[in-house]
């Protein structure tokens, strides 16, 4: 299917394989509203199986990455709603985290400036997380009245950088700066803000050019094993391992060793 959005951009280079979203709102720091929060998430529903996909790069314009929801186009409107209609919102914020979560593609997010409220939460949903010096981030609930257990954020922090620090960051809501930020591991890798679309989308080319089944399984195994014990991790990965070996990929790799040349992945 053709992916042609209408609040964000969209762009797949054929030649690599990386597709690349980019938030498009920077005179409002790239705030979500409810029109982009559904596309997102159909964007990336389609994306799990968007032929010629191999990796995804996901990154804002202008000076932020993500500010969050939309003060005036989506928490002002909010104020309408019953119970019933506030559900209805934050089941579908929830499905956009799930949809990035269940993608079998590889995703990168390019973090610059404020990355902020459900902006961290979907920068925290992406698998490598590159950010510039300018990347500072905040899971902001608590400081608007609601739960820090907001999208997932609750479950997705503590694997990310343990309990003790996702306790802090969700309770507290405060900014962190990058640098921070990748001591605690949030972020994978911190650089100047002019390198950042560079580096980023290295790291997108670099997933493109391994084995897709490969990387799919190890995302999927990363996510189902965090609610399993030891002995029910390894019955998975020895099956999963198993049909790996069956993939041409692990040939092509065997083949690319011994004839020492870079194997080239299906």
């Amino acid at each position: 299917m053709a992916i042609v959005p209408k609040s964000f951009l969209y762009s797949l280079d054929e030649e690599t394989g990386v597709a690349t979203v980019t938030l498009n709102r920077p005179e409002r720091l790239n705030a979500l509203t409810f029109e982009v929060y559904g596309e997102l998430r159909e964007t990336f529903l389609a994306l799990d199986t968007e032929p010629g996909v191999r990796s995804i790069l996901l990154t804002g314009s202008g000076q932020a990455f993500c500010s969050g929801g939309d003060v005036e186009d989506i928490i002002g409107e909010l104020f309408a709603n019953d119970y019933r209609g506030l559900l209805e919102f934050t089941r579908t914020t929830g499905a956009l985290i799930l949809a990035m979560i269940r993608c079998r593609r590889p995703i990168v997010g390019a973090l610059n400036g404020t990355v902020a409220g459900a902006g961290a939460v979907i920068a925290s949903a992406c698998d490598v997380r590159v950010a510039a010096e300018s990347a500072k981030i905040a899971y902001l609930f608590t400081k608007v009245g609601l739960s820090g257990a907001d999208m997932g954020a609750s479950w997705l922090l503590p694997r990310i950088i343990g309990f003790g620090r996702a306790m802090e960051l969700l309770m507290t809501g405060d900014f962190i700066d990058a640098h921070e930020a990748h001591r605690i591991g949030l972020y994978n890798l911190v650089i100047p803000d002019e390198a950042l679309r560079i580096e980023a989308q290295r790291w997108a080319e670099k997933l493109a050019r391994g084995p897709s089944f490969g990387l799919e399984v190890t995302k999927k195994m990363l996510y189902r094993e965090a609610a399993m014990d030891l002995e029910s991790a390894m019955a998975g990965e020895v099956e999963i391992q198993a049909a790996c070996m069956e993939d041409p990929n692990f040939r092509e790799a065997y083949e690319a060793f011994l004839a020492k040349r870079r194997p080239e992945f299906s």
